[in-house]
């Protein structure tokens, strides 16, 4: 389903648009605009924001508020996380799709094609992604912009990657490899019950401000991993060849390249039993 806002379609389809994206992206528009949502001068707009993204703020809530940074920034109940150990959960409220990752460790998404070892830019890791499954999480600006670890395990270094930001909505992945462009952050992830598990945080337009709070470090499924500021953003989680399977509601509405809605901590697949074969 598509979801693009009327300034990204503009920017993102249209000549004058695209000639102003340039220089946006050009001149580091992101500076005064990042000064000026942390300041209090941005706290009325907060209301507005709320008003038209539809957010279950209370009033009390908004008054707290000091900057458009704090609300979007802000914390909330912890979510209903599935416990059981095989369950793959979600780890960020947003939009699902799921892309094969072909033998060559490439896969396609809105008409970009993509290679592992340019998202990570580690060739050898890439490698090791052949044959698996791309999870892709696209967190539109009414989400909660904080994500949580998928299973219990052990977070190795995170490896910042500075690009530029492009939007990561549908009319801006059909024009650029933003994945690939974009500023982000990826960690590889021992979990458990899926093997490896490379989760990339990718910044959007124009800010993209990721805030990670862990590394080389035992996690637990559920606990926060880190959180997104001041616009809406896009987590990837790679998985190898045979190790997930999603639930059939899931695999059935992502076959086309399509999105689905999901939330943190419910349970979007299962893990597979795989025979090592330095195991056997």
């Amino acid at each position: 389903m598509r979801r693009d806002s009327f300034i990204i379609s503009f920017l993102y389809g249209t000549k004058l648009g695209i000639k102003l994206l340039r220089v946006i992206l050009k001149k580091r528009a992101d500076r005064p605009i990042v000064a000026f949502l942390c300041s209090r001068w941005s706290r009325p707009i907060i209301k507005c924001y709320v008003k038209k993204h539809g957010i279950l703020v209370d009033e009390e809530q908004l008054k707290s508020f000091r900057t458009f940074r704090d609300f979007f920034s802000r914390t909330r109940k912890p979510a209903l996380i599935d416990s059981h150990p095989n369950h793959l959960i979600s780890p960020c409220d947003g939009w699902l799709s799921v892309f094969p990752i072909s033998d060559d460790s490439s896969f396609d998404i809105k008409g970009s094609h993509y290679y592992l070892k340019d998202l990570l830019q580690n060739r050898e890791l890439a490698k090791s992604f052949y044959g698996g499954a791309c999870l892709v999480f696209r967190l539109c600006a009414s989400d909660y912009h904080h994500y949580c670890y998928i299973d219990d395990g052990y977070q190795g270094e995170n490896h910042y990657i500075p690009g530029e930001l492009h939007s990561v909505q549908p009319v801006a992945c059909e024009k650029y490899p933003v994945y690939t462009l974009n500023r982000r952050c990826w960690s590889l992830l021992m979990t458990e019950h899926f093997g490896p598990v490379v989760q990339t945080e990718i910044g959007a337009l124009v800010v993209g401000g990721i805030f990670n709070e862990h590394e080389n470090v035992r996690v637990s499924k559920g606990e926060e991993k880190g959180h997104f500021e001041l616009a809406g953003s896009t987590i990837v989680l790679l998985f190898q060849k045979n190790r997930i399977r999603l639930l059939p509601e899931f695999r059935e509405n992502v076959l086309d390249g399509s999105e689905v809605r999901v939330l943190q901590g419910m349970q979007i697949g299962e893990g597979l039993d795989v025979v090592k074969e330095n195991d056997r």
